[in-house]
């Protein structure tokens, strides 16, 4: 699947990404979600390149164990 179709199956936002925060705002989308103990829930946000490093990382993870990839799901808990 083409980079950009993946990319496309993300809300994006203005936010620090988690592996760059040295870039500023730039657009992110949700890849997972903390629990801090003295703050309730926090969102970790990465940039698209992050997201599609990510995505990599699951489809060969699904390839490996011969589960169906899905694209969109960094982030999700049962995915």
């Amino acid at each position: 699947m083409d980079p950009q179709h993946i990319l496309d199956l993300y809300e994006w936002a203005p936010a620090v990404c988690f592996r760059h925060p040295e870039l500023g705002e730039v657009p992110t989308a949700v890849v997972g979600v903390v629990h801090p103990a003295a703050d309730g829930e926090r969102e970790v946000r990465g940039c698209r390149d992050c997201v599609i490093a990510m995505e990599d990382i699951r489809r060969e993870a699904a390839a490996r164990s011969g589960s169906e990839y899905t694209p969109g799901h960094v982030g999700d808990a049962h995915h």
